[in-house]
C-alpha cells in the first residue's frame, strides 16, 4: 500500500463568481439566474430598477447590489470588484449560459489555461436564430476571467473598452442572448443606447452634421444587411439592419443638434419673426 501526498490528489476546480448587470430586467432576470445558479456565487448589479428586477433575483437567491448608473465602464469595474472569487463569469440579463457552456466554464476552472475567454453567443430573434448580420458567434468583452485580468475604461458609456491583462482563450460552446422580445424593446435600447453613444462623440470633438449622420446610418445598413449577409436572415435580418440605421443615426444626429443654438421653449412670434 502506498500513500497519497496532498501533491498526489486532483486539483479542485476554482471557486466562481457570477454578476449579472440590470436595469428594469424583470422579464428576463429570472431566466438569466436560474442558468447560472450552480454557480458559487450569483450576483446582480442593479441601478435602482423601478420594477421588481430586485425582488425577483433575491428570491432566486442572487445577491442584489444597487450601483448607480453612470457609465457602462465603470458598472463593470464596479461589478467585478464586488465579486468574492478570483474566476469571474459575467452574464447580461438577456442571455442564458448553456448547459454546454457550464461544462466548459467547469471543465477550464479545474484546470485554465488562459487568464481571460472569449465566449460566442447565439442569438434568438423573430422567431429565428440570428446566423448572419455579425452576430454569430458575436463574440463581445471576454465574459470568464480572473478578476485582475480585466479592467473596463470608467469612461466608456456604451461598447465597453476594455484590457485584457494575461493570456487569451476561446470558448468552443456557445450561450444564448436573446436581446429583444419585441420591437418595442428594439426601440427603446436604441433610443439609450444613441444617447449614451451621442455623449460619447460630443466628448471625443469629432465633427458631427446631420449629413454625416445621414452618412453613418446608410453605411451601417449596407454592412450588416449587404456585407455582413444579414439579407439571408429575412425579415429578421432586415429589422436588425435598420434598427442599426437608426441607432446609428440617432447617435450622431444627437451629437449634431447639441451644438446648435435651438431654444424650443421660446420660438418666434411669427412665422417670419425673431423669437421672443
Amino acid at each position: 500500500m502506498t500513500d497519497s501526498s496532498p501533491t498526489d490528489l486532483p486539483a479542485l476546480p476554482e471557486k466562481l463568481s457570477v454578476y449579472i448587470i440590470a436595469y428594469n430586467e424583470a422579464d428576463k432576470i429570472a431566466d438569466a439566474i436560474e442558468s447560472v445558479q450552480w454557480a458559487d456565487e450569483v450576483l446582480v448589479l442593479d441601478s435602482h430598477s423601478t420594477d421588481n428586477t430586485e425582488s425577483i433575483a433575491s428570491e432566486l437567491g442572487a445577491t442584489v447590489k444597487q450601483i448607480p448608473f453612470t457609465t457602462f465602464g465603470k458598472l463593470r469595474n464596479d461589478a467585478i470588484a464586488s465579486c468574492q472569487h478570483d474566476w469571474i463569469f459575467s452574464l447580461d440579463a438577456d442571455e442564458r449560459c448553456t448547459p454546454e457552456a457550464k461544462d466548459e466554464i467547469l471543465k477550464i476552472l479545474a484546470t485554465p489555461d488562459a487568464d481571460a475567454y472569449y465566449v460566442p453567443r447565439r442569438n434568438w430573434f423573430m422567431g429565428r436564430w440570428i446566423n448572419h448580420c455579425g452576430w454569430y458567434p458575436d463574440y463581445r468583452q471576454p465574459q470568464l476571467f480572473r478578476k485582475q485580468a480585466l479592467v473596463f475604461d470608467d469612461a466608456a458609456e456604451v461598447h465597453e473598452g476594455y484590457q485584457v491583462n494575461g493570456k487569451v482563450g476561446y470558448f468552443k460552446s456557445s450561450i444564448i442572448q436573446i436581446p429583444f422580445q419585441n420591437l418595442e424593446q428594439l426601440l427603446h435600447k436604441m433610443q439609450r443606447y444613441s444617447t449614451l453613444g451621442a455623449r460619447k462623440l460630443e466628448r471625443s470633438g469629432k465633427p458631427v452634421s446631420m449629413g454625416t449622420a445621414l452618412g453613418h446610418g446608410l453605411w451601417a445598413f449596407f454592412r450588416i444587411y449587404v456585407l455582413k449577409l444579414g439579407f439571408l436572415d429575412g425579415w429578421a435580418g432586415f429589422v436588425l439592419a435598420f434598427g442599426n440605421l437608426e441607432g446609428t443615426f440617432y447617435r450622431y444626429a444627437k451629437a449634431a443638434t447639441a451644438k446648435q443654438s435651438w431654444q424650443p421653449d421660446n420660438p418666434p412670434n411669427s412665422e417670419t419673426g425673431a423669437p421672443k
